[in-house]
């Protein structure tokens, strides 16, 4: 059978597995067995394409033994899911359900297939995500401390000190993994040539946006949730707002915003033109972040570093 679809429910346990058009609904468990189980019940049909939700990384491994087999896997959006699910008029909500809901929503979009990174990469991207998480966790533990007691204050500086070491020892893993890899430093530095994007940017946008000078800028603007989407009806227009894309790309393009409209003269100047022209200045920002974005994908694309117009 030809164009089949197939929509998984990932769960820490087990996966809930639809297909279409042919109905079937059959469960698996989350391990070595289950996947392995799945993936020969798969191998008997004509898969056009898998999709699972984005669940908090419980999808990744599902994902990589997937793909590794061949099959054509992508992840999508749980919240356009969500909409998707309201639209058809399925208010019910169980795992069952919701993989194919998700089968449905894939059969109706046929969301692109993006090749997973590889190992290299990987290793980069969950490097890169570990330093995310412990820098939130030394700012949680800092704000605590404002409000401690002076006995739990010695327990928070004890975690701190902790943190930074352990940060300290990521930076060092990510420095060890850039530096071995040619291709990644000389990405690397290219990115970083333009004011405003420091190391951090660069290693964040390397590991987290793999697609970076392979796209228009169109389609990378959306891959980073900068992409403005258009409210309108009729006469009535509503203002435009972004959203969705990788959170983590879109985090550090604002951090590379925030410094490119002080010191980077040509986003300054644009910053500027768009502020004096009557432009909010979190609208001027925005939009900062989606120029540079769009400098970076170019810089990327034809390798060549960063130069005043």
């Amino acid at each position: 059978m030809e164009n089949i679809i197939v929509g998984i429910d990932v769960s820490k346990d087990r996966l809930d597995v639809a297909i279409r058009p042919t109905a079937e609904i059959f469960a698996v468990e989350r391990n070595a067995k289950g996947l392995e189980a799945l993936a020969a019940k798969l191998k008997g049909l004509s898969v056009h394409l898998i999709a699972l939700e984005a669940t908090g990384g419980f999808e990744t491994v599902v994902t990589a033994t997937l793909s590794s087999l061949g099959f054509p896997v992508v992840v999508v959006n749980p919240a356009q899911v969500r909409n998707f699910a309201k639209a058809i008029g399925l208010r019910a909500k169980t795992d069952t359900i919701d993989a194919g809901v998700i089968a449905h929503f894939a059969e109706a979009t046929n969301p692109e297939v993006r090749v997973l990174p590889d190992d290299r990469t990987q290793i980069l991207s969950d490097l890169v995500a570990r330093r995310r998480q412990i820098v939130e966790m030394i700012g949680a533990e800092r704000q605590r401390e404002k409000r401690a007691s002076k006995n739990l204050k010695k327990s928070i500086t004890r975690l701190l000190k902790a943190l930074e070491k352990e940060l300290s020892s990521v930076d060092a893993d990510i420095d060890d993994a850039v530096r071995g890899s040619p291709a990644w430093k000389d990405k690397e530095d290219l990115l970083a040539s333009v004011p405003g994007v420091g190391p951090a940017i660069a290693r964040t946008l390397i590991a987290d946006l793999p697609e970076l000078g392979s796209l228009n800028r169109k389609q990378i603007a959306a891959l980073a949730g900068l992409a403005p989407f258009t409210r309108q009806s009729g006469q009535w227009r509503g203002r435009s707002f972004i959203g969705g894309g990788r959170q983590a790309v879109r985090t550090v393009l604002f951090m590379g915003a925030m410094v490119a409209k002080r010191h980077n003269p040509t986003l300054k100047a644009f910053f500027d033109r768009l502020v004096t022209a009557g432009k909010p200045k979190m609208a001027a920002l925005i939009a900062v972040a989606r120029k540079l974005l769009t400098i970076l994908n170019a810089i990327a694309r034809d390798q060549k570093p960063w130069k005043i117009a």
